[in-house]
């Protein structure tokens, strides 16, 4: 039987003709050095003057056409306007030149034939070339012509040169390797682009207590908590310990924001009344660009924040009501973290949010993406299969994305791009908690590993054989030992729920056993005469039932369960 080739995937070693050194003309190209240089013919439409009118009314709404060879493109038109601008830039690979002139056409758009207005033809032989850093080539006023030679009404202003994809027209271009790509919208998803990820911070929330709430329900104690709410993250405190109008929590809550910071903090004070229903006391929002930014290890100031609660009056009208219900809390931006965005394994910027705490540029990292071969097809187009290919590159908070090539199985794109690279310095800078020893190049505090308990860093950075006394040493045995207790009561109760249902199946209790003998005979025969959907709606029915149909003590399949014998009704 035939099999295919192994494909290689192994690094191999390619030499393209790259442009660094190339002597192009009189110049020596000194910008994307790292590709191949492609030849592209720039055709820059910017305006045109005193067109005639072409429909009944004497207006014209022109746009303009530049074709080369079977390669075609058009600028937007314009709505009754003798004197339109485009600005528009046209690119055209010299490589599928297949014509010695370039037409540049004006015409009136019409509903059903488009009128001529006059043309523009250039040799391609005259075109002069340009290499950057030269200037620009300025545009020029160009007099159209009709067809036979004529001078015709009207004059266009074009700019047309030769150049490489080092120029600064070609990011914005329309290009001739996506000729059939039409539409403003569809030229803008295809062009190279460069983004920036939004800035990431750490926002730290320390709920720490509230005074004067005032609950609904007087007659009872409140158990109250606090939500918090930034854009589509949502935690909570856990219910006060302190049931009262006062209640404390001290607790720590996490949130990701990104600049710009456009939407606020929302926090609200609820007490819970009844299970799944809670009542909201108070509400306040906090917009984080007024929250301070911590950028070491010294605590933020605290700071009291009012309470406003909102009544409902008059239907849907809202009233708001101020009290003296407060919320103290420590709010900060934590600066000296790097927010984690991506998975660990590609991550390449580790650096905190805070670009003060930045070490310095070490250079500047330079990328050529150049082509690529045997691509598979992706999708089918007019009943055939094709890829349109493009590559994406990230270094630190920049992406680059390259144009992308229409219909290629073997894109070239050579683009090149650059990225400035910072000191590292710290490696990994996550929020959360370590324990260096002597950590030499790190401040501790800020991963709050202060906060761990001295026993605890004892043990840890305790030798081997450890260096305490006796005293310590049975302390650490003595919690290790509760621990273990916890571990063997919670596997013990287990042994003994799989004990009691080994007994239901061994005839070890012969009622119990025959009980549920006859009603696994009566369950299987409603479930075979009842339809599934009736039964899961009735047992629906039953798991949310109102709690007025609840009860407190065990049901009666539980208490069966929990009598029938194990193996630690034998011990003394």
């Amino acid at each position: 039987m035939y099999r295919p080739p192994m494909e290689d995937f192994s690094l191999k070693e390619t030499k393209p003709h790259l442009g660094g050194g190339k002597v192009t003309g009189d110049k020596l190209t000194s910008t994307y050095d790292l590709v191949e240089q492609m030849q592209y013919l720039y055709v820059r439409v910017v305006k045109a003057k005193d067109l005639p009118g072409k429909d009944v009314t004497g207006s014209c709404d022109p746009y303009v056409e530049i074709k080369l060879g079977n390669y075609k493109g058009t600028t937007r038109h314009f709505e009754k306007k003798s004197n339109p601008e485009w600005n528009q830039v046209f690119a055209f690979s010299k490589d599928r030149i297949q014509a010695s002139v370039l037409e540049v056409t004006v015409k009136d758009k019409d509903f059903v034939k488009d009128d001529f207005i006059g043309r523009v033809l250039f040799d391609l032989n005259e075109v002069p070339k340009r290499v950057p850093p030269d200037s620009p080539l300025a545009p020029q006023w160009y007099r159209l012509e009709e067809r036979n030679g004529n001078k015709a009404k009207g004059e266009l202003m074009l700019a047309v040169w030769m150049g490489t994809q080092a120029d600064e027209a070609f990011p914005e271009a329309w290009h001739s390797d996506a000729a059939t790509v039409s539409g403003a919208d569809g030229l803008a998803n295809i062009r190279s682009k460069v983004y920036l990820s939004p800035k990431l911070w750490y926002l730290r929330v320390n709920v720490i207590e509230a005074q004067d709430l005032m609950p609904g329900d007087k007659s009872r104690f409140p158990e109250v908590f606090v939500k918090a709410i930034l854009g589509n993250q949502a935690l909570r405190t856990r219910i006060s310990m302190n049931k009262s109008i006062n209640p404390m929590w001290n607790e720590d809550l996490m949130f990701v924001a990104a600049e710009p910071f456009e939407e606020p903090l929302i926090l609200s004070v609820e007490d819970r009344v009844a299970p799944n229903k809670d009542e909201v006391l108070g509400r306040c929002a906090i917009p984080l660009q007024y929250v301070d930014r911590r950028l070491d290890h010294k605590a933020v100031n605290t700071r009291w924040y009012n309470l406003e609660k909102h009544v409902i009056v008059e239907g849907e009208k809202k009233k708001e009501v101020k009290f003296a219900s407060r919320i103290h809390m420590r709010i900060c931006l934590e600066g000296g973290y790097h927010v984690l965005d991506e998975s660990t394994h590609y991550s390449s910027d580790l650096r905190p949010t805070a670009k003060q705490l930045w070490k310095s540029s070490i250079g500047v990292l330079e990328l050529g993406i150049l082509n690529a071969h045997g691509l598979s097809p992706m999708k089918t187009k007019d009943g055939r299969a094709t890829t349109d290919a493009y590559c994406v590159a990230k270094y630190g908070q920049k992406w680059v994305r390259t144009r992308t090539i229409i219909d290629s199985f073997m894109p070239r794109w050579n683009e090149q791009y650059t990225w400035e690279i910072k000191m590292e310095g710290q490696r990994i800078r996550g929020l959360g908690r370590w324990r260096p020893r002597h950590p030499p190049h790190m401040d501790t505090r800020l991963s709050c590993a202060d906060n761990a308990l001295p026993d605890e860093l004892d043990e840890e950075f305790d030798t081997f054989p450890t260096s305490r006394p006796n005293d310590h040493v049975r302390m650490r045995y003595d919690r290790l030992r509760s621990i273990a207790g916890r571990i063997q009561t919670v596997v013990g109760d287990l042994a003994t729920q799989g004990e009691r249902f080994q007994s239901l199946l061994s005839w070890r209790d012969p009622r119990a056993t025959a009980l549920f003998v006859i009603f696994c005979l009566v369950a299987a025969i409603v479930l075979y005469v009842t339809p599934f959907q009736v039964v899961a709606l009735l047992a629906g029915f039953y798991v949310l039932r109102h709690p007025r149909f609840r009860h407190k003590l065990p049901s009666v399949p539980l208490n069966f369960f929990r009598r029938l014998p194990a193996r630690t009704d034998c011990m003394l």
